[in-house]
């Protein structure tokens, strides 16, 4: 005897499935972890002190 299942429950849970799968398609494909970004940030801090050390003192512009 097959099982007893609620219709709409289970569009719900197919569709739930199924928008997830296309996120997880798109984080794949735009997204970065956040390692990278860490990695990203810390390089692009790392630049501007390069930068500001090698400032001029008397340069206000």
């Amino acid at each position: 005897m097959a099982d007893i299942i609620n219709l709409r429950r289970a569009r719900k849970n197919k569709a739930r499935a199924e928008a997830e799968q296309k996120a997880a398609a798109q984080r794949s494909k735009f997204g970065r972890s956040k390692v990278e970004r860490e990695v990203q940030e810390a390089a692009r801090r790392r630049h501007e002190a390069a930068l500001e050390g090698h400032r001029l003192q008397g340069d206000e512009t």
